[in-house]
């Protein structure tokens, strides 16, 4: 069964806009499919306001994965990216977000569909 997903990408630090295109394209490369994005917009960050600002952007999506595999997914693609832990709302190379998961309302420890923050 094939799912529809809102991922959002989020960067503010290094090559930040090539961060972003590198995610969606390992996001393809793991049979995402991408069917829609939004523009790339510039943000001031949100929580932790003493950081660089935010290239922020959007992506719709279709999987096969249940939530929980593309929340892995999405975890291991910052890892992969050079993301490091550190301070919720934190400076970050990447952030990948399930935003929704078509009209799944889920709140586990790990995931928390829609997306509240």
């Amino acid at each position: 069964m094939v799912s529809t997903a809102a991922i959002a990408l989020g960067s503010n630090l290094g090559d930040r806009l090539s961060a972003l295109r590198k995610a969606v394209s390992l996001l393809q490369c793991a049979g995402i499919i991408v069917k829609a994005s939004s523009d790339v917009f510039e943000t001031l960050p949100w929580g932790e306001t003493d950081q660089p600002l935010f290239l922020n952007a959007c992506i719709l999506a279709e999987t096969s994965m249940p939530p929980e595999d593309l929340l892995h997914l999405l975890k291991k693609l910052e890892t992969d990216l050079g993301r490091e832990g550190g301070k919720r709302w934190g400076p970050r190379v990447i952030d990948l977000d399930i935003v929704f998961y078509d009209c799944t309302i889920l709140h586990t420890k790990d995931l928390v569909l829609p997306h509240r923050d």
